[in-house]
């Protein structure tokens, strides 16, 4: 398990070489600053408890290591206690540097690590086949792009804390020795196995890490779920169908964060009296068998008290660092998983649209469930085509397949006779405008809503496109014109108002092709008549395909095809069609 936290602190080290080098260069220099001036600690304490006798400044001889004479000897200064004194000062100072220069690119670093996942796992989602999300809740993703970069990068704190705390444990352990190699051992032999027998309460961390991870996931996606049918919920006094599914997941998710709690807490109460005993032996031996002197045992129990500080430092890191490690393997699992269903992009031709949309002999399937065998049809360039038939009999998946989200096993797809899998795919798709039939507006103005955010787009623009879907006059009538807020799923419009806003974001970028998927379905009859109107209007300027049960859009089609059984037949006569939506 420790291998696993210090593959992913090696993990970070490669991903942030720059950072990472600069906060361990940081680092080591405050341990060495910090041991090199904590040498000066002993003949500082030997020279206050040696009496004087001629009540001048006390001579220190001996007293003072040899490489702190070396460092005198190179500089020319005699080692007297006043600049041992300034020397203890000057080192607290300059480590106090070096812990904020390393501090200052640790804060900067855990920021760019959760903007970096957040901005890879969006990156990755928006390559990745459709297939793809119609296996993903939106939930785990929604928890994938909110919580789990943030614990994520965590784990890179309490990694770099650790290292900071072995590194100056490293610096204190090195003037121990130097004072007795033998108490120093001693103490590291006893510390090491206090620490072995702590590390149940890290694993018991890790293991409430990992539910935390699987349950925050879970909750997300109920609580996403919930939200979506929190209307259907309360119409029909179903609300404690999801309070209980919800108070379900928080109470096993609660119970994840007592137990990391649990350790965390039993880890510190057992740490400080281990550590106080084993401190206590080491100054009777240091007293009683090893014969020191009292300064030596007084700074040799300061070192140590330092050392065990800092091995409980460690491994509370090393817990903490266990709790948040699962949110980062989670993270990269979901992104390597959209990664290996990256999409293609088709071939370099640039599409046109001036013929017709042809399909030949195109058979698809959703793993073994055949939906479409041997379909052909013909969608003519500047026309209206509609697509009828029963619920499951394919109509969707045609559109899906025309605009590239799915790939037939069989047939082809043509373009104005260029296969659709030469063309380039994106720039086919600039070229459309796709109403689906879920209510999809933001919680934000009709402008946003119309343009999508989209920072090429003017207000001249959405005018335009709401003035062609034939709802300006609406718009400019609300009190805030095109500014006015939508609401919640643009719960403060009429269903054929927000319909018609979707089609204006249809047209704002002027497609060539025109897609309604159901767009009409919610609406009533006077809706349905006006939004026809528009389409009539429109169908002499871009290529319309409507998929639809609604006889009124049938009866203004110029092509109508019927689905069934896997294949598509034109219809001929509208009032056929129409009787059949009967």
């Amino acid at each position: 398990m420790g291998r696993l936290r210090m593959h992913l602190l090696f993990q970070f080290v490669r991903t942030y070489p720059g950072q990472s080098a600069i906060v361990l260069l940081a680092l080591i220099l405050a341990g060495m600053v910090e041991g090199f001036s904590m040498t000066a600690l002993l003949p500082v304490l030997t020279a206050a408890m040696a009496p004087r006798q001629d009540g001048g400044e006390v001579a220190l001889g001996d007293t003072v290591s040899p490489y702190l004479l070396s460092a005198f000897n190179l500089v020319g200064l005699t080692p007297t206690l006043g600049v041992l004194i300034a020397i203890l000062v000057a080192g607290t100072l300059l480590r106090s540097g070096f812990v904020l220069l390393a501090n200052r690119y640790v804060g900067f670093t855990i920021a760019k690590v959760a903007t970096d996942l957040r901005l890879g796992l969006l990156k990755a989602l928006l390559a990745a086949r459709w297939a793809f999300y119609l296996r993903q809740p939106v939930g785990v993703l929604a928890n994938a792009m909110s919580s789990e970069p943030d614990r994520a990068s965590k784990a890179y704190f309490f990694g770099t804390s650790m290292l900071a705390a072995v590194i100056q444990m490293l610096a204190y352990l090195g003037v121990a020795a130097s004072i007795s190699w033998q108490a120093t051992l001693a103490y590291l032999v006893g510390a090491a196995v206090v620490v072995y027998g702590l590390h149940f309460f890290v694993r018991m961390a890790r293991r409430s890490g990992k539910r935390q991870t699987r349950g925050l996931k879970a909750l997300v996606h109920q609580l996403t779920d919930c939200l979506q049918s929190v209307k259907p919920l309360k119409a029909m006094g179903r609300e404690d169908l999801a309070d209980r599914v919800i108070a379900a997941e928080s109470l096993r998710l609660n119970k994840a964060l007592e137990r990391e709690v649990l350790s965390k807490e039993a880890l510190k109460a057992v740490q400080a009296p281990a550590f106080v005993v084993l401190v206590a032996a080491g100054f009777y031996l240091g007293v009683v068998y090893w014969r020191m002197e009292a300064a030596e045992v007084v700074v040799l129990l300061l070192l140590l008290s330092r050392v065990m500080n800092g091995m409980g430092k460690v491994q509370q890191m090393l817990q903490n660092m266990a709790v948040c490690e699962s949110a980062y393997w989670s993270l990269c699992q979901t992104i390597n998983e959209a990664r290996q269903q990256v999409e293609p992009v088709g071939g370099e031709r640039t599409a046109t649209l001036e013929r017709a949309i042809e399909f030949e002999h195109v058979e698809f399937a959703y793993d073994d469930q055949p939906v479409l065998k041997d379909f052909s049809l013909t969608i003519p360039a500047r026309k209206l085509t509609a697509l009828i038939g029963f619920s499951g009999a394919g109509k969707t998946t045609v559109v899906d397949l025309i605009i590239g989200l799915l790939s037939p096993r069989l047939g082809r797809i043509l373009i104005d006779g260029v296969d659709l899998r030469d063309l380039n795919l994106r720039a086919w798709r600039r070229m459309i405008g796709y109403v689906p039939q879920e209510n999809l507006l933001l919680h934000d103005s009709i402008f946003a809503n119309v343009t999508f955010g989209d920072p090429d787009l003017t207000e001249q623009d959405a005018k335009w496109a709401l003035q062609a879907a034939g709802c300006w006059e609406f718009v400019a009538a609300l009190p805030e014109g095109i500014h006015t807020l939508v609401g919640e799923r643009g719960a403060r419009l009429s269903g054929g108002q927000r319909q018609r806003i979707m089609i204006a974001r249809a047209l704002v970028h002027k497609p060539t092709l025109l897609i309604l998927d159901e767009a009409t379905s919610a609406l009533d009859p006077e809706s349905q008549r006006a939004i026809c109107r528009t389409l009539v209007e429109l169908k002499a300027q871009i290529t319309i395909l409507a998929i639809s049960h609604q006889p009124i859009l049938v009866e203004i089609a110029d092509e109508i095809y019927q689905l069934g059984h896997g294949t598509a037949w034109r219809v001929t006569e509208p009032r056929t069609a129409v009787a059949a939506l009967s």
